[in-house]
């Protein structure tokens, strides 16, 4: 497949990753509300923590025992690093209930702001991530909530680091990325 093909087809597969996980997400907020308004920073990173570690748990014994699967935690990653992406724009006096319009549209906003992010790297690393294993996703995505938590020891300042919303856009990618894989191997195996 050309570059320009295979640049089209992330494209596509992004875009239908993130609608997934939107859907997911909305769902949860009809049924639950903002709750998650609650969270602070290191209680959204503690989530993604325990969702990574998870995976890569199942991924090291090879099976697991509790029924949601490998695709439903990197989907539980991504949403938890928009949520944290949200918290960290949302003033300290916002209501803790958000109307679901309005949640929809920070979601949107801040999905876009990972894909451009995503789209700009690709250009740049002519789509290495095409080449890494599964594997590597979880253990980049426990490696950024670790920067993310010594931030916050830190008082949220840093030298010459990026902030902690450079690393949950990370997150949203490598979660993308991880699932984008993985729907490639399962079509793989379909065939």
């Amino acid at each position: 497949m050309s570059s320009d093909n295979q640049t089209g087809n992330t494209q596509l597969q992004y875009d239908g990753i993130i609608e997934e996980a939107k859907a997911i997400f909305l769902h949860k907020t009809m049924d639950y509300g903002t709750s998650w308004r609650v969270y602070r920073t290191i209680s959204v990173a503690d989530q993604i923590y325990i969702k990574a570690k998870r995976i890569r748990t199942i991924q090291e014994k090879g099976s697991q025992k509790i029924g949601d699967d490998i695709i439903s935690e990197f989907r539980g990653i991504l949403n938890y690093a928009i949520i944290g992406l949200i918290q960290l724009d949302l003033p300290g006096d916002e209501p803790e209930d958000l109307p679901y319009d309005q949640v929809k549209a920070l979601y949107e906003e801040k999905a876009a702001m990972a894909k451009k992010l995503m789209t700009d790297k690709n250009h740049d690393y002519g789509e290495a991530w095409r080449e890494m294993s599964q594997e590597s996703f979880v253990d980049l995505i426990l490696a950024k909530i670790l920067r993310i938590k010594q931030i916050l020891l830190n008082e949220g300042k840093t030298l010459i680091s990026e902030g902690i919303d450079a690393n949950y856009y990370d997150i949203i990618n490598y979660a993308v990325f991880g699932l984008i894989l993985i729907g490639e191997q399962l079509s793989t195996l379909r065939s």
